[in-house]
């Protein structure tokens, strides 16, 4: 098993935590990866596009000249798709891009990631995130204690904690997420991760071979559409 130190937020470690090695020293599957990074980035599109056909653009019906005699080509509406500002056939419409991926290639995924991570040196344990106060300013002092080489982190925890809610939205390049809604693409879009120790411990319940009836919640369903920083 994967031995990590644990740090506290003054960025001094104070023990350690052993990690499931079947999901942070697990085969790294860039194949899982890439298909589940295509499944969220589908499910985030807001499919909203929209052209109108000749039934739906202004102008009158009125057929334009007589069908014989005149030499010129037939035609029945100044609304046809061959005139200049008539509509447009088989434009984009409205639809959900959305789709359903197995449940084992998501936890796949997320094993494939964090191994990754890990391997890497940027993943990082953390005692926890309890903090006195919810302003971000000394949020930002105790990131860079723990983590100052990562433009871009992602702070997992188990709970959502207020002062930890608020002193973070408003850093940029940090983002916080719940262990039970974490995604791939997450983790692999940001540089630095920080787990709690709870967090670390609950996926290596959640995603081990032998889970005791823990999964990650949400875990089969698209991901909505959400502003986040990163």
């Amino acid at each position: 098993m994967p031995v990590v130190d644990v740090k506290n937020l003054e960025g001094q470690t104070v023990g350690q935590v052993e990690l499931a090695d079947a999901v942070f020293a697990a085969d790294v599957n860039p194949h899982l990866l890439h298909e589940t990074v295509r499944w969220q980035l589908a499910g985030e599109r807001s499919g909203t596009h929209k052209t109108k056909g000749r039934g739906e653009v202004r102008g009158s019906g009125k057929k334009l000249w007589r069908q014989k005699g005149t030499g010129r080509a037939r035609v029945g509406s100044l609304r046809s798709p061959i005139w200049r500002k008539g509509g447009t056939v088989h434009g984009p419409q409205p639809r959900d891009y959305s789709y359903h991926i197995p449940r084992k290639v998501l936890l796949g995924a997320l094993r494939s990631a964090l191994t990754a991570k890990l391997a890497e040196q940027k993943l990082t344990v953390v005692e926890g995130f309890a903090l006195g106060s919810h302003k971000s300013k000394a949020f930002r002092a105790a990131l860079n204690k723990v983590d100052a080489a990562s433009r871009t982190l992602l702070l997992v925890a188990n709970e959502n904690d207020r002062n930890l809610s608020l002193a973070s939205r408003n850093l940029e390049g940090v983002t916080r997420v719940e262990s039970k809604n974490l995604q791939p693409y997450d983790l692999l879009r940001h540089e630095g991760i920080l787990l709690s120790k709870e967090a670390a411990l609950r996926l290596s319940r959640a995603l081990g071979p032998k889970s005791n009836g823990e999964p990650l919640a949400q875990i089969a369903s698209a991901p909505k559409p959400a502003s986040k920083k990163g």
